[in-house]
Parts: structure tokens; sequence; C-alpha cells
């Protein structure tokens, strides 16, 4: 099963069975990830800045490609609502906009 590593969430990387959505795999691993629309696409808030294994992530979905012609996403951040893992494995980080204030995250270089 691919993984998804959080540089900067604690704990193991997360099993993404296929046909999840990211965020439904990062949810069921135990973290708690913002998602302001209730993972409809609708908003920004559940981006991840993928660091690695970009090509093994599904192709941008509309709602992506749209806030990315509007400078709301960037080329390297993808809407975990919408993104799926299709094979091989990730790495990525929780940008700093998106953070919960009761979540412990790890220090850049941990």
């Amino acid at each position: 099963m691919p993984l998804l590593t959080i540089e900067n969430l604690p704990g193991a990387p997360v099993e993404v069975p296929s046909g999840a959505t990211l965020l439904a795999a990062i949810q069921a691993a135990g973290h708690d990830w913002m998602h302001a629309c209730g993972a409809k696409g609708r908003c920004t808030t559940c981006r991840v800045q993928v660091r690695t294994g970009l090509e093994n992530l599904s192709p941008p979905t509309d709602a992506e490609l749209r806030y990315r012609a509007a400078g709301r996403l960037q080329p390297t951040e993808r809407l975990t609502c919408q993104t799926r893992l299709l094979a091989g494995d990730a790495t990525g980080r929780v940008p700093e906009a998106t953070k919960l204030p009761h979540v412990q995250y790890l220090p850049d270089g941990v």
C-alpha cells in the first residue's frame, strides 16, 4: 500500500488505501487536519506541500486548477480532499498557514 509521510507531523507514515483521498487516509490514521469546506474542494485549507512523489499523485482536479490559476495553490501544493496516491510513496508538509493551534508539529529538519 502506498505511504504518505508528513514531515512535520509526528508518527508513522500514513497508509493510503486504493481510491482513498489523502485527507481520508490522514484522518483514518488519527491526525487532525484542517478542511474548512468539509472536503468539498471549495477552499484551500486542506492543502499539503508535496516535497517528493508528486508524480505518484492523481492529476489535479478542476478545483485545484482553478485555485492555481487564481494564485491560491502553488504547483507543488495539492488539496488533500481531492488528491489520491496512485502508485509509489509521497512526502509532504503541513503549510504554516493551515497548521491547527492544538496540534504539535515537528520543527523543520527533524
